[in-house]
């Protein structure tokens, strides 16, 4: 498998057929719904392992650390080992929604120390649209026998860090969230004083996959993230910003990730807040 942190449906299709020992993992999750395993039972690529992005990827916290704090480094080392991921073994994740949970998934296990991980570009219905099979029923796979980090807190922002940011910082939820007109989640609406918005749309197509590598970078240019300037990303909970830490290893930059993301600035109290279109134009409610 190349460098690339995705891969297209035809290609995962080669990759099964040639015989070489994949893992591939389904993280179908929506937010508020609780249905990912039961569309994982009813279809799923053959083969593949469910995984849980709100019992596996995150764990419980309090409201100020966000509704999906990161699990901890032995938990998700655990998980991996349940999903049966072995030394070497080339592992795919995919899901049913834009790759927004895979990628927390692909985010996850690489900061952890996997290096051979990738995202199905277009997610289930690239691989259905390259006639791809489908299997029922769930995948227990052995133990498997992977050795993950165990990186803490390291190439993560909490939000003390935040505050203190010097760099550019992203937040990649939709722009009338980003602007304080709406806020379905969270108990404040608006954004982190000094923050950009990249909604995370702006690095996918229509159906689901990430745009060129230039359109992306294009996008990035465009809210302030240049070549050399230190990156971080934010959004609801911490799953979308792992998404456009995916699309900035598509253009070889790093962006380094705030788990607790909206919900959790917006649940601890003291924190000042901005609305607007942008730093030049935001308006600080203190």
């Amino acid at each position: 498998m190349s460098a690339s942190p995705l891969i297209s449906a035809a290609d995962l299709r080669e990759l099964l057929a040639g015989g070489r020992p994949v893992r591939i993992l389904d993280a179908r999750y929506r937010l508020g719904f609780d249905d990912g395993h039961e569309h994982y039972l009813a279809a799923h690529i053959p083969g593949a392992v469910f995984v849980d992005l709100e019992r596996e990827l995150s764990r419980p916290g309090a409201p100020s650390e966000g509704r999906h704090p990161l699990p901890a480094d032995e938990d998700l080392a655990a998980a991996a080992r349940r999903w049966g991921i072995r030394e070497g073994e080339p592992v795919v994740v995919y899901d049913d929604s834009r790759s927004l949970p895979a990628s927390r998934v692909w985010w996850a296990l690489r900061r952890a120390g996997l290096a051979d991980v990738r995202v199905l570009d277009g997610g289930l219905s690239a691989w259905r649209a390259a006639g791809g099979e489908l299997a029922e029923g769930a995948v227990v796979p052995p133990e498997g026998d992977i050795r993950l980090g165990s990186p803490g807190t390291a190439d993560v922002l909490d939000t003390g860090q935040v505050a203190l940011w010097t760099g550019v910082l992203l937040d990649a939820r939709a722009g009338e969230r980003f602007r304080g007109e709406t806020e379905p989640i969270d108990p404040v609406a608006g954004h982190i004083p000094g923050a950009w918005n990249l909604p995370i749309a702006d690095v996918l197509t229509d159906d689901g996959r990430f745009r060129s590598a230039q359109e992306i970078a294009d996008a990035f240019e465009m809210v302030g993230a240049g070549e050399n300037i230190p990156i971080a990303a934010y959004c609801g909970s911490g799953v979308t910003a792992a998404q456009l830490a995916l699309a900035g290893a598509l253009i070889g930059r790093e962006v380094t990730v705030y788990p607790g993301s909206w919900s959790a600035w917006s649940n601890t109290p003291g924190l000042p807040v901005a609305t607007g279109s942008m730093p030049a134009e935001e308006d600080d409610l203190g």
